[in-house]
């Protein structure tokens, strides 16, 4: 069984930093792409940046290109988010996500489909 654990979410003011991880467990995770997604208060879950299975592709939502990078470490069976310049509207929960199919690239997750998901994580960003 797939199992994804967020952690790193907090409280921080405008133009701050704050790194999030996933810790995976439950199958081989360096044959999957991995992702994060968020959701505001009243909208829709949301791609936020995906990293192709190898690690050396990844895709951001228009958003948070520049400030957001998304990495993986294989060896630690992990995924982090680190996000820079931190704006009120990316306050959201945040969510680990994983594909359900091997070998693919950082945009296989976009649509959100067919994914395992992690509980989430809130982010706040005061202004």
């Amino acid at each position: 069984q797939v199992q994804l654990v967020e952690s790193g979410g907090g409280l921080v003011q405008t133009g701050g930093s704050l790194r999030l991880s996933c810790a995976a467990s439950g199958r081989t995770f360096s044959l999957y792409a991995m992702g994060w997604f968020r959701q505001a208060p009243g909208k829709e879950r949301g791609f936020v940046g995906g990293i192709s299975w190898s690690g050396g592709g990844t895709a951001y939502a228009d958003s948070v290109k520049g400030r957001f990078t998304i990495s993986r470490d294989n060896a630690k069976n992990t995924v982090s988010l680190q996000m820079n310049s931190l704006k009120p509207e990316d306050t959201a929960v945040y969510y680990c996500a994983a594909d359900r199919t091997a070998r693919r690239g950082a945009y296989a997750l976009m649509s959100g489909a067919y994914l395992y998901w992690g509980q989430g994580t809130q982010v706040t960003v005061s202004s």
